[in-house]
């Protein structure tokens, strides 16, 4: 008999997010799908003033909406001389249908001036697993370093080619895919994310055919 795997949905529209998740929880004893192939059209506006508060809001909106166990995540970039700026505002920083560009260069904009001591930062990512029966879970990530003079490399998106390691000399979006998720905030989200996933298919035989 062939064992059929449970579902687990990626809530999110990102497809450079969605790819990188794909790729940290690959292995897990789920099937793993998402909002377009499940034609889930619900838009979920975040609202809560943490990180935790928003991926929760979308994991149970969406477990609700398609009735399958679901992850999401919320994520952003924390900079001390902002104020800890842009935090949960990261993917809105340079307003409503900024590209990943244009909120880079806002960004650096808002620091212009800043020398590279004076320009901590960390990276922070909340992910939160809901079923449609009200259960609910969240693991978190965080990742320090600076925000960089100027953006440099191409594996990455977001914020990635600004967010650098000083021990490395190198920003997020120049490391290799391994490397990344080795060191990354939702690297380290999806570890815990994957071991409670595991914990909860041994717990819940997949159905044999």
């Amino acid at each position: 008999m062939t064992a059929v795997l449970p579902k687990l949905l990626i809530a999110t529209r990102n497809l450079g997010k969605a790819q990188e998740l794909a790729e940290l929880l690959q292995g897990v004893p789920f099937l793993l799908t998402t909002l377009v192939q499940e034609g889930i059209e619900l838009e979920v506006e975040e609202t809560g003033r943490t990180f935790q508060e928003n991926a929760l809001q979308k994991a149970r909106a969406y477990a609700q909406a398609s009735g399958l166990l679901t992850l999401a995540d919320d994520s952003g970039l924390e900079v001390e001389a902002l104020g800890w700026e842009p935090g949960v505002r990261s993917a809105r920083y340079a307003g409503p249908g900024a590209s990943d560009g244009q909120r880079v260069e806002y960004l650096l904009s808002r620091l212009h001036g800043v020398p590279s001591e004076k320009r901590y930062a960390r990276f922070r990512c909340v992910i939160a697993l809901a079923n449609a029966g009200g259960w609910t879970a969240t693991c978190e990530g965080v990742c320090e370093g600076r925000v960089a003079l100027e953006a440099r490399g191409d594996n990455g998106f977001g914020y990635d080619p600004v967010f650098s390691f000083p021990q490395k000399g190198r920003t997020l979006a120049e490391l290799s895919t391994d490397e990344k998720n080795l060191v990354s905030h939702r690297g380290q989200a999806a570890r815990k994310a994957r071991a409670l996933l595991v914990d909860l298919a041994r717990r819940r035989r997949p159905t044999p055919l």
